[in-house]
């Protein structure tokens, strides 16, 4: 069975991180539903407008939390411009479940971006892992991490497809509430395939391969993606 990296180097998992990114980006949506809710309860007009203002407030909130957790200026911006739009869609609706419609169209465009990449041989999981561990493309010369990359970029593929299994039908029936819940969990698919990578990733690998740190082009023949 193909060995991780050794403890001094990072893992896959280590590369991809762990929940805290997909409980943050949860943050807003669970402000607009509380502020859409409690405008609801309390009889106030115009429900989407503090649901908006609560999202935004909280997103400006976690924006800093990222700021001074070390996050890129860039990431942080793209995050809060995300829940600005999201909040400009539902006040232009008037609709709250819109304030999802955004989540679940970057959902359907990036299970299409991951099939993309994995039906040209650049499969988005290699593309991310290799710019984390700074070996740019030379993970493309070793014909096993593509093969491994490709089919564990399927699991990520997966996750949107699951995310949106849930997402479309509670949107249709304007489900709110449960769309917010759904959105604060999102972490859980994460997770799961942050989980699953490597295990899968690790078929495609020969037992004397030393991992993802580590590529290796193999001399001789033309080596293809089973």
């Amino acid at each position: 069975m193909a060995r991780e990296p050794d403890v001094s180097s990072p893992s896959l998992t280590d590369v991809l991180g762990g929940r805290t990114g997909a409980l943050d980006a949860g943050v807003p949506a669970v402000a607009f539903v509380t502020g859409w809710g409690i405008a609801g309860a309390a009889g106030w007009a115009d429900g989407v407008l503090w649901g908006a203002g609560a999202a935004f407030a909280a997103g400006v909130v976690l924006a800093v939390v990222r700021l001074a957790r070390g996050r890129r200026p860039a990431a942080v911006v793209l995050g809060l411009l995300g829940v600005v739009a999201a909040s400009l869609v539902v006040i232009y609706t008037g609709r709250a479940a819109d304030f999802f419609l955004i989540q679940i169209a970057s959902n359907v465009a990036s299970a299409l971006f991951w099939v993309t990449s994995i039906a040209v041989r650049w499969p988005l999981l290699g593309v991310i892992v290799g710019f984390v561990l700074g070996q740019r493309t030379r993970w493309r010369a070793d014909p096993d991490l593509m093969r491994g990359y490709s089919r564990a970029s399927w699991v990520w593929v997966a996750q949107y497809l699951v995310r949106l299994a849930i997402f479309i039908p509670l949107y249709r029936a304007d489900q709110v509430i449960a769309l917010g819940i759904a959105r604060a969990l999102t972490w859980v698919p994460v997770v799961a395939c942050i989980a699953l990578s490597w295990p899968v990733m690790r078929t495609a690998l020969p037992e004397d391969h030393p991992g993802i740190r580590y590529p290796r082009a193999r001399s001789g023949g033309n080596a293809h993606d089973r």
